[in-house]
């Protein structure tokens, strides 16, 4: 058997329409170009010295073996304290917060937990391109809503014609990769509202949560009446402190929820 026929043959069916990473593909060119690479969410400044000291004096330690699974009490203790700090949002660490390899694993890893196949999720488009894949492991049905240039807001009509008693979850990025859009107030009060309606949970993409100009404010859905518990929040380290190769990533969640993902990320990623 020829090696096309044999991918062709064994193959799964959810992996069949994956397509290369365009971003990865460009950042290989770009290297072997000499090329400024655009296509990937490098910061333009450093890792702050204070967290390469840290990193260094973890390594000193001998801090290189297991970890608790869903992360280190000091480290989610420092995730609740700044989520207090920057949103009044209180969380648990203990029954609330999961540590995860990036918000790409945090994102796979809370789609697996919530969503059943025959599913539908509502994704905005454009939209980053590890949402389709996302889709196609879970085996959902992804349904787009567009978000129309020049301001990328989306038309409330199109996006309430897209939610049904099948829809499971919509999947929210603001700051939105690759647009820059900032979902306002009123947007996402309008999101919150069709998911309370429909009884759809809201799994919200906020890397680049500090990286927003203009005088624009980043709101966290989880923050929202009524969203608290059907919030799904997954951050990272790696935009605001210029880190994207460490993959430290979070996911907050209601317990109820945090306990399905928890059990999806131990045996995705262990520790």
């Amino acid at each position: 058997m020829n090696p096309q026929a044999l991918v062709k043959t064994f193959q799964s069916a959810r992996t069949r329409d994956f397509q290369k990473s365009v971003i990865r593909e460009m950042m290989r060119l770009a290297v072997k170009a000499g090329a400024i690479n655009l296509a990937q969410g490098f910061r333009d400044f450093p890792c702050p010295a204070e967290l390469k000291e840290a990193a260094a004096e973890g390594i000193a330690k001998d801090h290189n073996q297991y970890s608790i699974t869903w992360g280190t009490k000091p480290f989610r203790d420092a995730i609740a304290r700044k989520y207090l700090r920057s949103y009044n949002l209180e969380t648990d660490p203990e029954r609330e917060i999961t540590v995860c390899c990036g918000a790409t694993e945090g994102m796979i890893a809370a789609m697996l937990a919530v969503t059943t196949p025959g599913d539908e999720v509502i994704v905005s488009e454009p939209f980053y391109e590890n949402y389709h894949p996302d889709t196609l492991l879970c085996g959902v049905d992804r349904k787009v809503v567009r978000l129309n240039a020049p301001d990328w807001a989306f038309d409330p009509a199109e996006l309430r014609a897209a939610f049904s008693p099948r829809t499971r979850a919509i999947i929210i990025n603001t700051p939105n990769n690759p647009t820059g859009k900032v979902f306002t107030l009123e947007e996402m009060m309008y999101i919150a509202a069709l998911c309370q309606e429909f009884d759809a949970l809201a799994i919200t993409d906020e890397i680049y949560e500090h990286i927003i100009y203009d005088g624009l404010k980043h709101i966290p859905m989880i923050t929202l009446f009524g969203m608290r518990d059907r919030s799904i929040l997954v951050n990272s380290m790696s935009k605001t402190f210029s880190v994207t190769g460490w993959r430290v990533g979070w996911i907050i969640a209601a317990p109820e929820l945090t306990s399905a993902i928890r059990k999806v990320h131990d045996f995705l990623a262990v520790s």
